[in-house]
């Protein structure tokens, strides 16, 4: 008979061993984002994905905060994390580190996702913008690659967190 698996059924690994764990190359950079619960969803998905690390910038909410704990579920403690003010600063920081700059835009040069190739010897930054005004034009000529996820329906966009889970899960996907 199927059943809903508890807790102790799943064998989760603790922080400590999270920590240990290696991780996708794959960075998360949230540039401007307004609400704690997507702050919150993006690191619970990171930890899911076992992304390296997000980075926090401009006005987006910085643990430790209660309404971001809602949706992390703890997950501040096991994803690494910064904070960097200027979103071009983390930009330039993250391609001296050899990392390619991806944007999650819709843009006169965005391609879809889909007919993007993740390329398992790369190190990727996936960058996701504000819920109203999307990624802030200053960043938008350092970014090596512009990308779009399907929609078929009568909007035009998805929450950044809805977006930010199908970008990670793509790329955790092909990276791991």
């Amino acid at each position: 008979m199927v059943h809903k698996l508890k807790l102790e059924e799943l064998n989760r690994i603790d922080v400590e061993t999270f920590k240990k764990t290696e991780k996708i190359p794959l960075i998360v950079v949230l540039d401007n984002i307004r609400s704690m619960h997507n702050v919150g969803a993006a690191f619970r998905t990171g930890d899911a994905f076992l992304i390296e690390k997000i980075i926090l910038c401009g006005i987006t909410p910085q643990p430790p905060h209660r309404e971001i704990h809602k949706a992390a579920l703890g997950a501040t403690e096991s994803v690494d994390w910064i904070y960097e003010n200027d979103i071009n600063t983390a930009i330039n920081d993250l391609k001296a580190q050899g990392f390619e700059i991806i944007g999650i835009e819709q843009t006169s040069g965005s391609q879809l996702i889909t007919d993007f190739t993740i390329d398992k010897t790369k190190k990727y930054a996936v960058i996701l913008g504000n819920e109203v005004d999307g990624i802030s034009d200053e960043a938008l000529p350092n970014i090596d690659t512009f990308l779009e996820i399907p929609q078929l329906g009568t909007k035009h966009s998805l929450n950044v967190s809805v977006c930010g889970g199908i970008v990670m899960w793509e790329f955790a996907k092909a990276l791991k």
